[in-house]
């Protein structure tokens, strides 16, 4: 168990996390760009460490080398990085395993792995779990359309890399 967690992220995420490490009895850290100095999860947690240049908020919380230059200096032997911003990156958790801090979260591995789609299906197939259906990645927009016909709609349109949720679409019908 470790005994104080830097939390790489802000808002209710972060407070949730502060409450968790309060009833487990873990120190917790808070870091924040400039723009963030008087937000409440600040305020929620043990101790808190600006991080960032003014005038670019969200990049401060995407800084892998910031935060864990913060874990470091609050002497944090955790970090927490949430949802959103870092919560998928890989570099995050490789930079914690490097610096002998724990990640609380997959391994580097496990992100490069599923950060790419087509090769996390394969692995799941490999390891025989029950996907859905699905096409093999393509930009070839015919050769998608012959793929979905071979589906039950309705079906999802994604990006094999990234995306968050972000530029996925539902297709209700074949027609659409």
């Amino acid at each position: 168990m470790f005994t104080k967690v830097l939390v790489a992220n802000r808002g209710e995420i972060a407070i949730r996390a502060f409450r968790a490490g309060y009833e487990l009895g873990i120190g917790t850290v808070a870091v924040f760009p400039y723009e963030d100095r008087n937000s409440v999860h600040r305020l929620k947690a043990d101790e808190s460490y600006q991080i960032g240049e003014e005038g670019h908020p969200v990049r401060a919380y995407l800084s892998v080398d910031e935060i864990v230059a913060a874990a470091h200096n609050a002497g944090a032997d955790a970090i927490y990085p949430g949802y959103g911003f870092l919560s998928e990156n890989p570099d995050l958790a490789a930079a914690c395993a490097a610096n002998g801090i724990t990640f609380v979260g997959p391994s580097a591995e496990i992100l490069e792995l599923t950060g790419n789609k087509a090769r996390a299906i394969a692995a799941a197939k490999a390891a025989g779990l029950p996907v859905l259906n699905s096409s093999a990645p393509s930009a070839d927009v015919d050769e998608l359309l012959a793929a979905a016909e071979e589906m039950e709609f309705p079906v999802f349109v994604k990006a094999v890399a990234g995306g968050g949720g972000r530029g996925m679409r539902r297709v209700a019908e074949r027609s659409a």
